[in-house]
């Protein structure tokens, strides 16, 4: 599936409302009619079918993982890790027990984040009227 702009496509940044209705019409390749069954059938095959793309899921470990990524978590394990080497366990466990923390303070956060979004996409209308023939 590959994509082609349809006819002379103006930019994101024009102002669609401040066009002409037929020029709009023009640039788009239909009518007030609608598109024609002939003419869907073209662009299902070069654009594909009009559907928003399924959001991508990571899985719990992943995120957890990530919540590692961090400059100053890794400055914090570097920390933890001379503090071992020094013999200085407890300041090690204190730090290692604040790093957990914070993966798992992050990893909670980002879970109850990812639950209110897929709550707002359930809300949303996934359907939309169109003219053709």
């Amino acid at each position: 599936m590959t994509t082609r702009p349809i006819g002379s496509q103006p930019t994101s940044s024009q102002a669609w409302h401040a066009s002409d209705v037929d020029d709009v019409f023009s640039q788009l390749e239909t009518s007030l009619q609608g598109l024609s069954q002939s003419s869907i059938a073209e662009r299902q095959q070069t654009y594909g079918f009009n559907r928003l793309p399924k959001p991508k899921i990571t899985s719990p470990f992943v995120r957890f993982m990530y919540q590692f990524h961090n400059v100053l978590i890794y400055v914090l394990i570097a920390a933890g890790m001379v503090t071992a080497l020094l013999g200085h366990w407890v300041d090690t466990s204190v730090i290692f027990a604040v790093v957990l923390l914070n993966a798992t303070v992050g990893f909670i956060q980002e879970g109850k984040a990812e639950h209110a979004l897929r709550a707002i996409r359930q809300m949303l209308s996934p359907n939309a009227m169109v003219m053709r023939d």
